[in-house]
């Protein structure tokens, strides 16, 4: 493990404008080793010896079985539940994660799409709101797993052993968020993207505030598991 940890994780991209933002900002700020995959165009990588892994986002479900890269995409999420490699699952990937450990993904109607600060917080790995809602699906409690957060759509984030998975971005901008609702909003017209534009400009400065807040818990939770380890391995 320790040899892993001088290794850099790996984040799952899907498409260009779901990138790691905010999330990659604190990465780089901390100084901490990372790669970024683009799985549509490479493939889901090998994670064999990677200290962790994080699953961003995407416009497809994680139910689909096609384009291929999802499906295989499920695989390497149960292999890394089998290898107990600390997994961040982010909307899609927090979605793609609840199947990996014996959750389901049921629809979420309508789209929702809002800087929800009504997300009911439990215990303290998740800061209060609001954060970034944009999803058409969600996830259920996967067997075993501690729920961290749930808002009216159901379960917000979840804890199983070393894996976290969040329905919401605390990665994404307003920027990236304006995008999404200008890109969904032929489709989904009740989509209020004044109102999206508005919060996300007023919540600016506390959105990246909690999200590194988040981000330093997850990166804590991580490295407390690694110490554990490295102990044990000396005994």
């Amino acid at each position: 493990m320790a040899a892993a940890a001088n290794r850099p994780g790996i984040v799952l991209q899907h498409a260009d404008d779901a990138p790691p933002a905010l999330l990659g900002d604190w990465l780089d700020r901390r100084g901490i080793a990372w790669r970024l995959v683009d799985v549509p165009r490479d493939g889901p990588p090998a994670i064999e010896g990677a200290p962790w892994l994080v699953v961003l986002g995407s416009h497809h479900s994680a139910t689909d079985a096609r384009p291929a890269w999802i499906p295989a995409e499920r695989e390497l999420l149960r292999e890394a539940v089998r290898r107990e490699l600390p997994t961040f699952g982010i909307c899609f990937g927090g979605q793609a994660l609840a199947l990996a450990l014996g959750g389901e993904v049921e629809p979420s109607s309508p789209l929702e799409a809002s800087w929800d600060s009504d997300l009911e917080i439990l215990g303290d790995e998740i800061p209060s709101g609001p954060w970034l809602n944009f999803h058409l699906e969600r996830f259920t409690l996967p067997p075993g797993a501690r729920i961290l957060a749930r808002s009216a759509a159901g379960v917000s984030a979840y804890r199983h052993g070393p894996h976290l998975g969040v329905q919401f971005h605390p990665e994404a901008t307003p920027e990236i968020a304006n995008a999404w609702a200008a890109d969904y909003r032929p489709a989904h017209p009740w989509i209020d993207a004044e109102r999206l534009a508005g919060d996300g400009e007023a919540a600016r400065e506390g959105a990246r505030r909690r999200a590194f807040g988040l981000f330093a818990g997850w990166w804590r939770a991580i490295t407390v598991r690694r110490n554990a380890t490295d102990h044990q391995s000396r005994r």
